[in-house]
């Protein structure tokens, strides 16, 4: 450990004196006691002078020492510190503030010579201290008119300053030199001692203070002198060092270290102008040099040395990095002494081993070891001495491991040149000598455990592995983890070279995982390089699993890095890579089973954002460029590619590769058996050779962030000749019923040997063992089982409809399917493709019905209004309302047309079907059925007539039959692309075909041919072609009563006598009464039950108010009782109000409550419908005739 000198301990003085008497008293232990425990002096504010920060001394230590021990001042020739002189002066003495006569005859005078001799020293302040003890007994005596002042005010007045230093003056003035504390009140209260405590803190401060001002004139003017012959650089140091341990002494570490780093500054500048005539030699050697502590003040005599001007360079660098180390401490900065030290050793070293000549075999290493390793345990000591926060133990933890990490590259070279390590790496990274010791040279160290460890190899070892593990705790205390695994490696590579191959192994092979995330890629290398070959040294050790591993993380770190340097023993690095790659290929060929390894960057793949349709068959290529990193050929099997799409689809391109791959780009063309079209993203590739697997995969999990990289997709395009499928509702649908999906396979270009489909849907369940096979399709063989459909012997170029039912899916308005067609074909059996097919239902029917129903006695007349349910038009070819098969006996029913045409119905315009329903026999209790024939516009009926033309083109050309369906799908986007041609096609049938179709080589006269003929193209009749079919059944509604109202108008007073039966009279006026009868017509016949024409039901009429047209008079509300078939008459009177042509009052009837039915708690009203027999009926009502004479006057003449 490292000792201080007495520079650094030097604490505070402060001098103390008292009356002979009192000090010999009891009472003066008891004061001095007192005086001790206000020390150390705590939280003192010191400003700098220079640079105006305000510093806190936490603590200052103070002695006290008495007045009568001090020597007599003499200047100093050897300027040490200020604080060897004390900095306040206290004269202590106990008197009554009243006893003036005391004072005046023996203290006064006492204290006066004290004082004369403290003035007369320079930059040192004084104090008077009086301890009073009143007594109770003698206070009050005195007399009350009597004016005398107290000792304190004497005090003041006899001990000011000179009246002619105004300056010290006033300083005396604010300071208040002389107190007082009550004795009595102080041995139990500390806080009437804190004024004189604070007194002597700013006493304190304001001493050092000038000292240090006359201080730094001294400094200031020695500097400025260096220019002057004479001028001495160590004399300056001794003068500047001064004010550091001064700094020091008052715990102003900050500013005594400043001092230490400006004299470093100075050194560096006096060294750089080569005038090194104050110092001796670089180095004057000493035995003991490698042995004694590093940062000890006192293993040398430094400050005679730097006086004489004999110091040497490196001693005086010694002792200055000692001084700023131990202030370090002292600031609780210790991971700034390691570093400091670092540097030091390293290029001081680097110095020594260039200029300094003579020095034993490798004693600037043992120099250094040794001095590290002491720093380390310096360090250690003034943690516990200056207890130093533990927060800061991390940073401390590795500069100390630093310094032991250098300690054991000294042992690297120690190792080497003693012939106990090998000159190779890692321990040949730590060499510095140019190069090595002649054989037989002596090596001897001052240090015992040196010299214990050149001699003896075992003693060696232990002694690195001690150092090492010591460094490596260090590091993984401060978490430098990498650092720490670094060690690891070199311990790896002992256990090497000592022969122990099963630790050396299993410490290499666990290394490079560790070094990898730090980017340590000469380390990785090396640590790989050093398995494979530990490997190969272990006979027993099989090239298995974990041998593979490591051969593929070496290669890993051969590409990344390749142009870095990489710590490889052998020379060829080529052929060494060479080696690897085929005792790899040979390993992996011997594995039971395959080995994925993920991102490797031997071997990169690049797809190319486009495929390419295979046009002869199902499926499409895709190019890959696969680039090879390593220098040589690798050899792989297979290449694979796989891309997603929606719904999770995915589809791999594979191709087979003869040869291996070359160094650098090759290009490679893959393929997959499986028709798809649309955008993929590219998620994986895959190569292998044997059975290892070099995997990467493109989809990373997201990372918040603007890096995140885009997804690669693959285009394919559509493949018009593939086999598709597509899916409708059924082609006959009946309300109520099960429901079926209908399933269009089209073949394309294939001829099928076989083909399974299968459906799954996540909201019907699909019963595929009751699946139907519409109509002779050509099928040779179908089979339909619960698992999935199966057929064979499908020819190309056909279509394949089924029926298969499902579970209900009224509720929903959109049904998912999901479709997996595995198939083989006739041209190609050794391949199965599986095709996925993600369809999306409309369940909602594609046309709405509502209806109307009109009672008129027994006749019933049905209005249905059938909308489109979507943007599609619909073309209507037939609607009917059917009786059940069996017929309906008195039933008879009638549609309004009996020869109809096609009606398109568009979301804009309905279609109106009227049927009228004759019964004989009363109410229809069977249900009816609503059968509508209709299509789409589109997907069905020119997609139809499109087909039916290229078909009929294609057979009279003699063309090949699969340019039908692209000529077929370029026509159709052409129609989709402008619906210009809807209108036109609706009145004639004309399908003029938009202008967008470009020019291709194989199909452009079929496609100007198809285009021609389309646009001749008229509606036949009759109607051609496939016809959905819809059922809805339709209830025949139950009416209690059908009431027929009318006005019939009988005559007016200016006519001739009339009855009902002659008709309404000729001319009706306005005014004029107008009699006329109300009657209402009943019948039961639409009632609930045929017993209802026996019934009585209450019936009340109510005739409508036409206020602006009519006066009514008359009964024009009343009951009545209404039966099966009879009419009730009342008679009334109408008057019209004005001319015009007008309506009659409406009549309306309502059904009162039955007496005796009660319905759900109250009484039942029967239902009942009126109609207006009179209401489209309008009588013209004439202006009133008359005569009136006028007589004019003509004028005169």
């Amino acid at each position: 450990m490292a000792e201080t000198s007495n520079s650094s301990t030097q604490r505070v003085l402060v001098s103390y004196t008292a009356p002979p008497t009192f000090l010999a008293s009891p009472n003066w232990k008891k004061v001095h006691a007192t005086l001790l425990g206000l020390l150390p002096l705590r939280n003192i504010h010191w400003k700098s002078a220079s640079r105006g920060i305000v510093k806190t001394i936490q603590e200052l230590d103070v002695t006290l020492v008495p007045f009568e021990s001090l020597r007599d001042e003499h200047a100093s020739q050897i300027p040490v510190t200020l604080l060897e002189k004390p900095l306040l002066h206290v004269y202590i003495f106990h008197c009554e503030d009243n006893d003036l006569e005391t004072y005046r005859n023996s203290l006064k005078k006492q204290i006066k010579d004290w004082h004369s001799a403290v003035t007369s020293r320079r930059n040192q302040e004084w104090m008077i201290l009086q301890i009073i003890r009143p007594d109770p007994t003698r206070q009050n005596t005195g007399n009350f008119f009597q004016i005398k002042g107290s000792v304190l005010d004497k005090l003041k007045t006899d001990f000011n300053l000179d009246k002619r230093d105004r300056q010290a003056e006033a300083y005396d003035t604010r300071m208040l030199r002389c107190m007082q504390v009550n004795w009595v009140t102080g041995t139990d209260n500390p806080t009437a001692w804190a004024e004189f405590a604070n007194k002597m803190k700013e006493s304190l401060l304001h001493a050092f203070d000038s000292s240090m001002d006359l201080r730094r004139e001294e400094v200031k003017r020695s500097e400025n002198q260096q220019a002057m012959p004479g001028w001495n650089f160590c004399t300056f140091f001794i003068l500047k060092e001064s004010l550091a341990s001064s700094f020091e002494g008052m715990n102003i570490f900050e500013e005594a270290l400043i001092q230490y780093d400006e004299l470093e500054a100075s050194f560096y500048r006096v060294s750089k102008e080569r005038n090194m005539s104050w110092f001796g030699p670089l180095m004057d050697p000493d035995p003991k040099d490698d042995l004694l502590p590093l940062l000890s003040i006192t293993k040398k005599p430094y400050r005679e040395l730097i006086l004489a001007n004999t110091i040497s360079i490196f001693d005086f660098r010694v002792y200055l990095l000692a001084r700023q180390c131990q202030l370090l401490a002292k600031m609780g900065k210790i991971n700034e002494i390691t570093s400091k030290v670092g540097f030091f050793l390293g290029a001081f070293g680097k110095r020594l081993r260039e200029e300094v000549e003579g020095l034993e075999p490798l004693f600037i290493e043992a120099w250094i070891y040794s001095s590290a390793l002491s720093v380390v345990e310096q360090c250690n000591t003034w943690a516990v001495m200056f207890k130093i926060d533990p927060s800061k133990a991390v940073p401390a933890s590795a500069g100390k491991g630093e310094l032991l990490d250098l300690a054991r590259s000294q042992l690297d070279i120690i190792g080497i040149e003693t012939g106990h390590l090998p000159r190779s790496p890692p321990f040949a990274l730590s060499l510095t000598l140019t190069k090595p010791l002649p054989p037989g040279t002596k090596i001897a160290f001052e240090n015992e455990t040196l010299n214990t460890a050149t001699n003896d190899r075992e003693a060696f070892y232990k002694l690195y592995i001690a150092v090492t593990n010591r460094a490596i705790d260090l590091y993984a205390k401060s978490g430098r983890r990498k650092f720490a695994l670094k060690l690891h490696g070199n311990l790896a590579a002992l256990e090497l070279h000592r022969g122990n191959l099963s630790a050396a192994l299993s410490t290499f092979a666990s290394l490079p995982a560790h070094y990898a995330p730090h980017m340590w890629t000469s380390l990785e290398s090396f640590m790989l390089s050093r398995a494979l070959d530990t490997y190969a040294k272990v006979e027993e050790m099989p090239q298995d699993t974990e041998w593979i591993h490591i051969v593929l993380s070496f290669l890993k770190t051969y590409v990344e890095h390749h142009d870095s340097e990489m710590l490889i023993h052998n020379v060829d690095k080529v052929d060494y890579v060479s080696k690897l790659v085929n005792s790899l290929r040979l390993a992996v060929e011997n594995l039971e089973t395959d080995l994925a390894h993920p991102d490797h960057p031997a071997l990169t793949i690049r797809v190319a954002n486009a495929a390419k349709l295979a046009e002869t068959r199902d499926g499409s290529y895709v190019d890959v460029v696969v680039t090879n990193h390593l220098p040589c050929v690798f050899p792989i099997d297979e290449i694979s590619v796989l891309v997603t799409g929606r719904d999770s689809e995915k589809f791999r391109y594979i191709a087979s590769i003869n040869g291996g791959c070359a160094p650098g780009k090759s290009t490679y063309t893959l393929f997959c058996p499986t028709s798809a079209s649309g955008t993929f993203i590219l998620e994986s590739s895959e190569i292998r050779s044997a059975h290892l697997l070099l995997q990467s995969n493109y989809r990373k999990p997201a990372i918040k962030g603007p890096s995140t990289p885009s997804p690669l997709l693959v285009r394919i395009p559509n493949d018009p000749l593939a086999l598709d499928v597509r899916i409708s509702q059924s082609n006959r649908i009946q309300l109520g019923k099960p429901q079926s999906l209908m399933v269009v396979i089209s073949t394309g270009r294939n001829h099928i040997d076989k083909l399974t489909a299968r459906l799954v849907s996540p909201s019907v369940t699909f019963r595929c063992q009751e699946t139907t096979l519409l109509e002779d399709e050509g099928v040779e063989s179908f089979d339909a089982t619960k698992d999935g459909i199966e057929l064979r012997d499908v020819d190309d170029d056909s279509e394949v409809t089924l029926l298969v039912p499902h579970s209900d899916a009224s509720a929903m308005t959109a049904m998912k399917v999901n479709l997996e067609i595995e198939y083989i074909t006739v041209d190609e059996p050794s391949i199965v493709r599986v095709s996925y097919f993600t369809r999306v239902l409309i369940t909602t029917l594609p046309i709405s019905v509502n209806v109307e129903d009109f009672f008129r006695g027994t006749r019933l007349i049905i209005f249905f209004t059938v909308s489109s349910t979507s943007h599609q038009h619909v073309r209507i070819a037939d609607a009917s309302l059917d009786l059940p098969t069996e017929g309906l006996e008195g039933v008879q029913i009638r549609p309004s047309l009996t020869k109809r045409r096609v009606v398109t119905v568009t979301p804009a315009q309905p279609a109106n079907f009227l049927f009228s329903l004759d019964s004989a026999n009363g109410p229809v209790r069977e249900s009816l059925t609503l059968r509508i024939k209709y299509r789409m516009l589109r997907e069905v009926e020119v997609e139809s007539i499109v087909e039916a033309t290229v078909r009929s083109i294609i057979d009279e050309s003699q063309s090949d039959s699969h340019h039908r369906i692209t000529v077929v799908s370029k026509l159709i986007d052409a129609l989709e692309s402008d619906a210009a041609w809807v209108d036109m096609y609706g009145i004639t049938g004309e399908l003029v075909v938009p202008n967008t179709l470009k020019e291709e080589g194989g199909v452009s006269h079929l496609l100007r041919e198809a285009t021609k003929r389309l646009a001749e193209h008229r509606h036949p009749d009759p109607v051609e072609g496939n016809w959905r079919e819809i059922k809805i059944p339709v209830d025949v509604p139950f009416m209690n009563i059908v009431a027929a109202a009318s006005i019939r108008l009988l005559s007016t007073p200016f006519a001739k006598q009339t009855t009902e039966a002659q008709g309404p009279p000729a001319s009706l006026y306005a005014g004029q009464p107008i009699s006329a009868n109300l009657t209402i017509h009943t019948s039961f016949h639409w009632g609930s039950s045929s017993s209802d024409t026996n019934q009585r039901y209450l019936l009340r009429f109510n005739v409508e108010e036409m206020v602006r047209e009519w006066l009514v008079s008359g009964p024009k509300r009343g009951d009545f009782i209404a039966k099966d078939g009879e009419t009730h008459t009342v008679p009334i009177t109408l008057i019209a109000l004005h001319h015009g042509a007008f309506s009659l009052p409406k009549i309306t009837i309502t059904a009162l409550p039955m007496a005796g039915a009660v319905t759900m708690g109250s009484m039942a009203i029967p239902s009942i419908e009126t109609y207006q027999v009179h209401g489209a009926e309008k009588v013209l009502v004439l202006p009133r005739g008359g005569r009136s004479t006028f007589v004019v006057g003509m004028g005169l003449g």
